[in-house]
Order: structure tokens, then sequence, then C-alpha cells
């Protein structure tokens, strides 16, 4: 990697934890905004849609626009509003629903295009994953927001969107449509949007699987903080060989060779 390196920075585990910022975290944007390095925060988060995540973000104190945040929700409700069928069964939480009212999805449980899952935490039900399994059974799309198995929640490791997205797949015999990390055509959209190749971008993230082997097959370097849900333990056990792996986001200044 030659010149100036650009950044997809994952959000939480990396900006902050257990509803904490991580030391040193908006410092360190800081001094990417600072010496204009390009970068764009992306998210698998899917029990808050973009505004509200944007104020959180705010809150604890970093300079992020809005608009450098990419998503899995945003990215959904564009990849929908693009099929033409905008009728949509969505098993989410919060206030996720926003980012679909704003491209025009229409939320239903009559007669659905798509069944759309992501992490819904406690308003997961039998209810509900069974209305879905069975409008997938009469002709619904389904789609993943996210197919992260777990995540580190204030509470400790939680179980994610994978989980139930997999039941589904596995209950219906139909493949999910992932539109979140570790899709190509995800991390795709947030390189168009910056301009950069690939080859000149890091990814950096708290998961070996969605955010550093999913950086590394698409062209990308891929560094792992441990300030999340990977440690140094899991790195060692992994078949997966991040390019570095940091203690925090905090020390990425002293790696970046320009």
């Amino acid at each position: 990697m030659s010149g100036k390196p650009s950044f997809l920075i994952d959000i939480n585990g990396v900006l902050y934890t257990d509803d904490r910022p991580i030391d040193g975290a908006a410092e360190t944007i800081d001094y990417l905004r600072d010496n204009r390095f390009s970068f764009r925060f992306i998210s698998n988060a899917t029990q808050s849609c973009r505004a509200t995540l944007h104020k959180k973000l705010k809150r604890f104190g970093f300079d992020i626009r809005e608009k450098e945040l990419f998503t899995a929700p945003v990215a959904t409700a564009r990849y929908v509003r693009k099929t033409g069928m905008l009728r949509c069964f969505l098993i989410t939480t919060g206030d996720v629903y926003k980012d679909f009212k704003k491209e025009g999805i229409i939320r239903t449980d009559k007669k659905p295009d798509h069944v759309v899952i992501g992490d819904a935490g406690k308003d997961f039900t039998y209810e509900g994953m069974n209305a879905a399994f069975n409008y997938i059974l009469e002709g619904a799309d389904l789609i993943a927001m996210e197919k992260d198995r777990y995540w580190r929640s204030p509470d400790g490791l939680a179980l994610c969107g994978g989980a139930y997205a997999a039941a589904l797949e596995y209950s219906t015999g139909q493949k999910a449509h992932l539109i979140g990390k570790p899709s190509g055509e995800f991390l795709r959209l947030a390189l168009a949007d910056m301009k950069v190749l690939p080859k000149n971008t890091i990814a950096i993230g708290d998961d070996l699987i969605t955010d550093i082997d999913g950086a590394q097959r698409a062209g990308m370097k891929g560094f792992l903080v441990t300030s999340g849900k990977h440690k140094k333990e899991d790195v060692r056990k992994s078949v997966i060989k991040p390019d570095a792996v940091l203690d925090s986001i905090a020390d990425l200044k002293s790696v970046i060779n320009v």
C-alpha cells in the first residue's frame, strides 16, 4: 500500500462498547479528519435507524456526519426499493423502520414481497418467526440485513440476527440474500462513495469473520481491534489472520505509515 490509505471503520466494538466510547477513539477520528484521510463508518447494527445511531455517536463526542454512516438497514431499504416490490414484513426492533419508511417501503403483514430480518433483540417471538416462515413458503424473498452470530452487548455476548436468519433458511430451504457485512456489494458501496480502490483501503473491525475476512476477500487489508468481540486468543485459534492486531483504534496512528 503506497500513499495515504482510506479506512472503513466498524462502529460497535471499535468506537464504543458497553454503551461507552473507547478511550482515544474520538481523538483518532479527529486525527484522520485533520490529516485528510478518507473514511466511512460501516455497521451491521440493526436495532437503530441511521439518524438515531448518528445522534448516539455525537453524544459520545465523535465528529461524524450522518452521511458518513453506511448501515445495513439503509443499504437494505435501498436494495428493496430497487427491486420495485415494496411490501416488506420486517423482523426488527427499535426505530429501524424509519430507514425503510424514508425509502418508501411499505411495512405489512399482508402478502409481503420480502421478509427482512435483522437483530430484533427481545422482540423476536415465535409468532413473528412463524409468520415469516409462512410468508416465505408463499413466495416472499428472505433478506438478511446481517448474519452476525453474536455481538457484545452491555450485558455480555448476545445472539444476533444471523442465528434467526439461519433458522428461517433451514426451515424454508431458501437462502437469505445478505445485504450487510461481509457482503461484497455492501463494501463496494462504501468504497464507491469515497471513490477509492480496495487495494488502498484498510478495514478496521472487532469481528474476525464479518470484518477481517470480509475485507480481505474484497481486496482490502483488515485490522482487528481487541476492544470488542474478538480477542488475541481468538486470533491465535483462527485461520483468519488480520494484517494487524491493535488493542484499540487509539493505536491506529502508530501503525499508519505515510
